[in-house]
Formats: structure tokens, sequence, C-alpha cells
């Protein structure tokens, strides 16, 4: 029987943590009893920086349950950052891991049909949203869209997927291998290859607390996906100056034609608006480059993408691994 471990991530979330962990060891309880997993199966809260009691919470369940680890990571990392630490972790000792928020609002009997799904030689499973008609009209809306767009751009994700899936211990060898620093998880699982499929399932309302992605956060998420996936921007930005460039050549074409034959009429007005156009068109495109040369810039710096404090073992074996950093691993074999 594989060993699971469930991958959460958490950020400020003391009021919903002590109801997330009784449901989830509910799950791990059943699915040992079905024989579908190894008793020796885990939750593993990874601690991204919070500022609340989320840690304590997570060193009290730790001493209370067999089925309780985490990591503290020494600084807040980012969501996407948080989650490949726990994950860097899980394919350690887990033959299999499932990624899910703190907040409820994924489905947990889908993590059972993941399960079910590895079972039958699947070596990533998506947890993919039935619909969004527990979202507002604004962010069904540009939550859709931002799909749409990213596979018009030619990046390879799963539509209406977030972070709730299963992946295999060979599937996260090979996660290991991505070494950008601009890390976008639901685009880059689906570049690894092995066998997929699909689950199912109705999202809920969030149990308790606050959104941790705001307006703010998700137009940088969304646009540090685009950046960081497709190249197809920046070609637009060539296509558009050849465009230009060619629109250029017969405007001055016409304005010989039309000084030659004596009919030229000048104008402020004109003037100023092709000069703003243009203007305005050649900062867009350098803005957009800018933010090419900018990813490049923090990939050579070779950060690392997180740095862990404590190692939370099964009933409070602590850690003080403190330095520890993700770094490049080799691939194994299934």
């Amino acid at each position: 029987m594989p060993v699971l471990s469930i991958v959460v991530p958490c950020y400020n979330e003391e009021e919903v943590l002590p109801e997330t962990t009784k449901r989830l060891i509910d799950v791990l309880e059943e699915l040992i009893a079905d024989e579908l997993i190894h008793e020796s199966s885990v939750i593993l809260y990874v601690d991204d920086g919070s500022r609340d009691r989320t840690w304590e919470l997570i060193e009290q369940f730790n001493r209370e349950s067999r089925f309780i680890t985490g990591l503290k990571l020494a600084r807040n990392a980012g969501h996407q950052n948080a989650l490949l630490s726990g994950l860097m972790k899980a394919k350690r000792n887990a033959d299999i891991a499932v990624s899910i928020d703190a907040d409820l609002q994924d489905d947990l009997a889908a993590i059972r049909a993941m399960v079910e799904k590895f079972h039958e030689g699947y070596e990533v499973v998506y947890g993919v949203r039935e619909s969004r008609t527990t979202d507002t009209f604004f962010k069904r809306f540009t939550a859709e869209g931002f799909y749409k767009l990213m596979r018009g751009l030619g990046a390879n994700i799963v539509f209406n997927h977030a972070d709730f899936r299963l992946m295999s211990k060979r599937a996260l060898q090979n996660l290991g291998r991505f070494e950008e620093s601009n890390l976008f998880l639901r685009g880059i699982v689906p570049m690894i290859g092995f066998r997929s499929t699909n689950v199912y399932y109705a999202r809920a309302e969030r149990f308790a607390g606050e959104s941790k992605y705001p307006l703010k956060k998700m137009l940088a998420f969304a646009f540090d996906g685009i950046t960081s996936l497709s190249v197809t921007p920046i070609r637009f930005v060539t296509m558009l100056g050849f465009i230009m460039f060619v629109l250029s050549i017969l405007a001055g074409i016409w304005a010989l034609i039309a000084k030659i034959a004596g009919s030229t009429v000048t104008g402020w007005s004109s003037l100023m608006v092709s000069l703003w156009l243009i203007g305005g068109v050649q900062i867009m495109c350098l803005g957009l480059i800018g933010e090419y040369v900018g990813k490049i810039y923090k990939e050579t710096k070779r950060r690392p993408k997180y740095i862990l404090d404590i190692d939370l073992d099964p009933l409070g074996d602590a850690k003080y691994v403190g330095g520890e950093t993700h770094e490049r691993e080799e691939v194994g074999t299934r």
C-alpha cells in the first residue's frame, strides 16, 4: 500500500486549522481502514511565515496525533514556494502526495477518488472544479478568462484546476528538476508528462477566516504565470513593432505623394496624436521586455526558493534545520 502525504501550505490559518486537522485525520483513517494507503501516511503542514498562532497549533497537533507533521519556513516565501517545500519533503518518505489548501474549499472526498486513480495507474491526478457558482461574477469572469488566455498563449494548463492534485513519487522527483525561481506549479506539473487524469468536485465556501489572495495578489499571480510559462507576449510585441514599421512606411509614401501633389495639410493635433500613439506603444513594448529581463535577472541570482526553520516529525520530534534550502535532486524511478 502506498504511503500518502497530504501537503497543506498555511499562512495565518489559525481560525480554520483545528477543523481542517479533524477532517483530514478522518480522511486518512478511512483510507487506511479501507487499505488504500499505508498506516504511516501523514498530514504535512507548511507554515509560510504566519504571524498568528498557526505554528503553535501545528506543534500542538503534532504532539497529539501521529498523523501530523510540519515544516516552518524562516520567512514568508509565498504560496507556490511553500507548497514546493512541502512536496520536496514529502517525496523523501511518501509514495504519493496530495496538495490542498487549508481553507476547506476543496472537497476532501476527492482525495479518495485521487488515490483510487493512482491505484489504476495514474501518476498525476488533477482536482478540477465542476463549476464556479460560489464565485462572484467578477471573480468567475476573470478566472475563466485567465485560463483561456493561458491556453491561447500556448501554456498547457488544466482548465479550472488550481493546486489541488495528487502526484506520485516519480512525478515529485521530476518536479524537483525544475529550477526556475518564478514558480507557477499549475503550469509546470503538466510539463512532466506522466499519465494523468482529472477528478471533478464541487468547491465550497471558505470555512473560516479571510482569503489570502485579494485582487492585487491574484493579478500579480496571473501575470507571473503568463510571463513564466509563455514567450508569446514578447512575440506579440515583435509582431506589433513590425506592423507599426510597415504602417510608418505606407504613411511616409502617402506623405511624399501628398507633398509632390501640393495638397499637404499641416496640423499640430495630428502630429501630437501620432507622437503619443507611437510613444505609448514603445513604452508598452519596453515595459514588457523589461519584465522578461527582470525574470532573467532573478534566475541568474540562483537564490533559494525557501529556507526551512523547523522540521517536525510525527509525535513532536522537532529538528531545527536552519539553513536547509531547496536544491536540485537526481531523478528516481518508480
